[in-house]
């Protein structure tokens, strides 16, 4: 009997929960709790996050970032490498800022049932959306 072999992508790919590690100024890591989204037809990881939280200043100053994440059974995780770009937060609902963040809740997850109170909510909350393309995968199945 053969193991099937372990693709690190796939599970970026199912995986809706993960840990985001950015860089301190002293240099140690910081971890966040996120939903990330990757896009396998362009290798690309998105989050969408807050203006003023550690992450997003972080990567301000550093934009390199890797991204954790760790099957629902807990026996195989991926990690992802990139150094990042960050979009926002926008000021008008329909400015390039929240643009970007509707495109990016397409991509994710289709439609949204009311564009107006997302676009209003993407300003009041701040939100800034962070690319990172996939410069590095790796990972492991233990099954």
């Amino acid at each position: 009997m053969t193991t099937p072999r372990f693709d690190a992508r796939e599970l970026l790919a199912k995986s809706r929960l993960g840990v985001l590690a950015t860089i301190k100024a002293d240099g140690r890591p910081q971890l966040s709790p996120v939903m990330p989204f990757y896009d396998p037809a362009t290798d690309t990881l998105y989050v969408s996050m807050t203006e003023g939280r550690a992450k997003t200043a972080n990567l301000r100053r550093d934009p390199r970032a890797a991204l954790e994440v760790t099957s629902a059974d807990g026996w195989s995780w991926a990690t992802a490498e990139g150094t990042v770009t960050l979009t926002g937060p926008g000021t008008d609902p329909y400015g390039p800022e929240v643009e970007a963040l509707v495109d990016y809740y397409r991509l994710a997850a289709g439609e949204h049932p009311d564009w107006e109170e997302y676009r209003a909510a993407m300003v009041a909350d701040g939100r800034v959306l962070m690319r990172m393309p996939v410069d590095h995968v790796y990972g492991q199945s233990v099954r």
